[in-house]
C-alpha cells in the first residue's frame, strides 16, 4: 500500500487535456544554477528537451530569452528568435496570433493560460514559493533590455554577478511594470538564490518557430 502512494505521489497529473497543437510553454523546471542556461544554445536545447518528452520534439524550439552586445557578438531580441506564431498553450488555447498580438494588451497571457509543458500552472504570487519571476532579458516590446545593470547575466552564463529583466506570468507584483510578462524589474542577481529571492525559479517561457506549420497538421 505504501508503496503505490509514493509512486502516485510521484507522478505530476496535468490540470488540462493536453491538445496536439502544442507550440508555446513555460518551462517547469530550470537548470538549477541560477541564470546561466549555458548561454542561448543551453536554454534551447532545454526547450527542445521538455517539448520531445511531450511528444513535441519535430519541432523547432526557441528560448523568449534576449542577450546584450558583448564580446564582438551583436545583441539579440527575444521576438525576432521564436517565428512568426500563431502560439497554443498545452490545453490548446490560442496564445497569441503573431509577434505584434503577441506583445499587445490583447495577448492571452495569463497565469491560468500560461502552462508547462506538462499542462501545470506554475505559481505566483499569493502562492507557496512564489515563482513568478520568468527570465526573459527583454523590454515590453520584446527587444533586449538596456536598463543599468542589465546584461542579461553575462547572456545567460552568469550564476553569479550582473542582472537581467523578468516577466510576471501572474500579471502581478512589485517593480517598474509589475502586469509585464517579460519586462516586470530587473534581477536581484543570476545566482539561483537572487532568482528565488525576489520570486523566480529560473524559469522561461519556450516558442515553436514552426508554430504555424503545426497549426497546418493540426487542422489537416
Amino acid at each position: 500500500m505504501t508503496i503505490v502512494a509514493i509512486a502516485t505521489l510521484a507522478v505530476a497529473s496535468p490540470l488540462f487535456a493536453q491538445d496536439g497543437n502544442m507550440s508555446f510553454f513555460i518551462t517547469s523546471t530550470g537548470p538549477g544554477d541560477g541564470a546561466n542556461l549555458g548561454g542561448l544554445m543551453g536554454a534551447d536545447q532545454h526547450c527542445r528537451d521538455l517539448a520531445y518528452a511531450k511528444g513535441f520534439g519535430d519541432l523547432t524550439w526557441r528560448a523568449y530569452l534576449s542577450t546584450v552586445s558583448m564580446g564582438g557578438e551583436a545583441a539579440v531580441n527575444a521576438r525576432d528568435r521564436i517565428g512568426d506564431g500563431p502560439w497554443y498553450n498545452y490545453a490548446g488555447d490560442l496564445i497569441a496570433r503573431d509577434i505584434a498580438d503577441l506583445h499587445s494588451e490583447s495577448a492571452n497571457l495569463t497565469k491560468e493560460s500560461i502552462l508547462t509543458e506538462n499542462g501545470e500552472v506554475v505559481n505566483g504570487r499569493g502562492d507557496s514559493p512564489n515563482m513568478h519571476d520568468i527570465l526573459t532579458g527583454s523590454s515590453i516590446d520584446g527587444t533586449v533590455s538596456l536598463a543599468e545593470g542589465h546584461d542579461a547575466c553575462a547572456n545567460w552564463t552568469s550564476n553569479s554577478e550582473g542582472s537581467a529583466a523578468v516577466g510576471h506570468h501572474d500579471r502581478q507584483g512589485g517593480g517598474q511594470n509589475p502586469t509585464s510578462w517579460n519586462s516586470a524589474h530587473s534581477s536581484r542577481g543570476c545566482g539561483q538564490e537572487d532568482l528565488q529571492g525576489t520570486g523566480g525559479n529560473g524559469f522561461y517561457y519556450c516558442f515553436a518557430t514552426d508554430a504555424n506549420e503545426q497549426e497546418a497538421l493540426h487542422e489537416g
